[in-house]
Formats: structure tokens, sequence, C-alpha cells
């Protein structure tokens, strides 16, 4: 088992939130990785262009040239590379964006080998255009799917992403995991991907994915379990003296 966070040098603070609240919650040591675009690109397997492009924002913006479309991370189809990290066993991968508040170990356990990825299925339509720090909201198939997921490397199925393909296909057909069928597809409890401000408030998350904005970023300082982030951040900027935590969940 092993578990990767998808890394961009712009949200460090996120990022750290991530890696501890989910380090610290477990009960058996599996590494908790950074998904990094460079490694990547140093080691020769991603070869999609990127370019900076002309936006309304104070900043360019990131533009993956074979989905001729902007991307708001830069692992945005970095994740897709996976099969490449990880090798063998269950994968599991998140954005940057979220925090843990549970033992994510229990999420390994009940997953099932005859499926090639588990995720929460959202049915999620994103009314604006823009969303974490004046990013483009693109809008795709199976919106935040793959935003966490638990990949099984010895599925079959899962052969089918090769250098070639995950170099040549556009985004947003990744992210709406287009080489599986809907049955190669395991379903997860909203809670392992709880997205703050969308999701059913009355549903305990297990997972708060911050998919709009961190609560570091103008605009959203009062979003959804905000206060649990501000303490994770403040006691890894303090150089880890991190909050007890229940693992019984």
């Amino acid at each position: 088992m092993s578990i990767w966070i998808g890394y961009d040098d712009r949200e460090d603070a996120a990022f750290a939130v991530a890696r501890e609240s989910c380090r610290r919650h477990m009960t058996m040591p599996i590494p908790v990785r950074g998904l990094l675009l460079s490694d990547l690109q140093e080691a020769g397997l991603y070869r999609r262009p990127i370019e900076y492009r002309p936006s309304a924002a104070d900043r360019p913006v990131m533009w993956d040239v074979v989905s001729d479309a902007p991307q708001s991370t830069m692992h945005a189809n970095a994740r897709f590379f996976l099969p490449f990290l990880a090798k063998e066993g269950w994968a599991m991968f998140c954005d940057g964006d979220v925090m843990f508040r549970s033992n994510v170990v229990r999420a390994f356990e009940r997953l099932d080998n005859s499926k090639a990825v588990y995720c929460v299925k959202h049915k999620h339509k994103p009314a604006k255009s823009v969303k974490m720090d004046s990013q483009v909201q693109t809008k795709y198939k199976r919106k935040n799917w793959s935003s966490v997921f638990f990949m099984n490397m010895e599925h079959s199925a899962n052969r089918a992403l090769t250098i070639d393909v995950l170099n040549n296909t556009p985004g947003r057909d990744l992210h709406g995991f287009f080489w599986l069928a809907d049955c190669d597809i395991g379903e997860l409890d909203v809670s392992w991907n709880w997205l703050a401000g969308v999701s059913d408030p009355e549903i305990e998350p297990d997972i708060v994915h911050f998919t709009e904005g961190v609560p570091s970023m103008a605009g959203y300082e009062n979003a959804p379990y905000a206060p649990e982030w501000f303490k994770w951040r403040s006691d890894w900027a303090r150089g880890g003296r991190l909050p007890s935590v229940s693992v019984t969940r």
C-alpha cells in the first residue's frame, strides 16, 4: 500500500496539512509521498507540453497543450502516472488541498481486488467559473472523481495506461477514467472525499476536500472545518508540534 499526495509549490502549507493529517491518523505505517510533476519530467515519463498563457488573473495560467485547456495545479494530469510510481499493490492518490479526519487504513481494508479503481462518484456540476486562487474551474465528465482515488496496480485494465496514452490523451478523458468500464470502478462512501461547501453538511467527513479553495485563500477563511485546517497549519509552522487525534474512527 502507498499514498501519494499531489504537490504544487504554490501550496506548501496545504500539502503539509494533507500529509501530516494523513500520517497522524493512521494505525499502521503506510508510506505517504508527494507526487511531484518535476520528478516525472526528470525521469522522462511526463512529456506533455505545458505553456503559461496570459489570463484575466494577476499571473499567467498553466495550459496543457494536449488538452488545449488550462490546468489549475502541477499534478492535474501527473496523478495518472501513478502506476509508474507505485508499481504494485493498492495506491491512493489525493489532491493537495485535503485534510484527513480519520484513519485511511480503514478505506484500504475495504477495497475489492476485482476493481481497478475506487473513488467517490460525485455528481458535481460547479456553478462557478473560477475556483481556488482565481484558477479556471474546468468542467468535465465525472468531475472530482479523480481528486481522491485508490488504484489497483495488479488489475489488467490499468495496463492501458501506457506512457504514450498518458502523454497524448486529453486531461478531461483521463479524469473521467476513460480506460475503465463502469463495472471496474468501485464506489467509496462520500465521506472519503467530502467537498467543502458542496457535499451534504450532515455527513461526517473522513477527508475534507477544499476543492474551491483552502482556508488560507481569500474568501475561504470560513469554509467548513476551517478551524481544524488552521490548527494543523499552525502546528506545522511551529515545527511539528502536532495536535493529538483519535484513531478510533
